[in-house]
């Protein structure tokens, strides 16, 4: 049997990656924060799924998440690794707490290295592995190209993912791994609720206040009308399973409007749109 480590699977992408995964039959160990998630997840996708209980902060955890699959594997080792967990905190940086913004970064860049490197032997980058190598996905996002007002950190830790990803997959191909990125759009996840819930009134009393609201509008409307978690999960299996895979894969509703036409438009022409829509422009 296959088997794959996806994180963040307690919700949103992971989960749907993760439910997809079980369906098609593959052994996948999900990683939560809480034992409350972890039965949760046990009871609903069943024997194929297996919990591992650790934040991508906490190092220490990780290692030890390693050795428990490690366990369960043996020489037969991993058929994939899909980093998926993040957060995003939204504010303009001008204000925006420099903790705030540096726990983005632990979480999606820092986290993400971390779960790779603790996994990577149980994907063959060791001598003589006794299995095919293994292939990684990383989750990015349009955020990893396209950066939007007030989701600066959240940006930031997505181009530094793309760079990262692409510098991985030159360094494994002396043991056979491939890297993936998959770039969603808008996909409609918890992590918009997260979003609504924000409380933007500590910026109340800044030049932000008005574009901070209507950018929120803007990112919880695009979000409500994104894919669903059943289509970004089978959208990563068919990824993952492709014998010759692109590099970089975008998944975004009505691509022509909101990925192809602003990746060819100049960014100071895209700058001014953005301004005019959100009220950025000087007055």
């Amino acid at each position: 049997m296959n088997s794959i480590v996806i994180t963040g699977a307690s919700s949103g992408i992971g989960y749907g990656a993760a439910k997809e995964f079980v369906t098609s039959g593959y052994q996948v160990f999900g990683s939560v924060r809480n034992e409350k998630d972890a039965e949760r997840l046990t009871a609903e996708l069943g024997s194929n799924f297996t919990p591992l209980i650790f934040d991508v902060t906490n190092q220490q955890a990780i290692q030890q998440a390693a050795l428990s699959v490690e366990a369960i594997v043996g020489e037969s080792g991993l058929t994939g690794l899909i980093n998926n967990a993040g957060i995003a905190t939204s504010g303009p940086l001008m204000h925006q707490s420099i903790d705030e913004i540096r726990l983005q970064f632990e979480v999606n860049v820092f986290g993400q290295i971390a779960v790779t490197q603790a996994f990577l032997p149980l994907l063959g980058a060791i001598k003589n592995a006794k299995h095919q190598p293994g292939r990684i996905i990383n989750i990015s996002s349009v955020g990893g190209k396209i950066a939007f007002p007030f989701i600066g950190a959240y940006a930031g830790s997505k181009h530094a993912i793309e760079g990262i990803s692409h510098s991985l997959r030159r360094e494994l191909q002396l043991y056979g791994i491939d890297v993936i990125i998959i770039a969603p759009g808008a996909v409609n996840t918890p992590i918009w609720d997260k979003e609504s819930a924000q409380d933007f009134s500590r910026y109340a009393e800044t030049d932000y206040a008005e574009a901070t609201n209507a950018g929120q509008k803007y990112m919880l409307k695009l979000g409500k009308a994104g894919y669903s978690l059943e289509e970004v999960g089978k959208f990563i299996r068919k990824v993952f399973e492709t014998p010759k895979p692109k590099t970089r894969y975008s998944l975004v509703p009505n691509s022509i409007i909101n990925w192809i036409i602003p990746k060819m438009l100049p960014d100071r022409l895209l700058d001014k749109l953005i301004g005019k829509t959100l009220g950025l422009l000087p007055k």
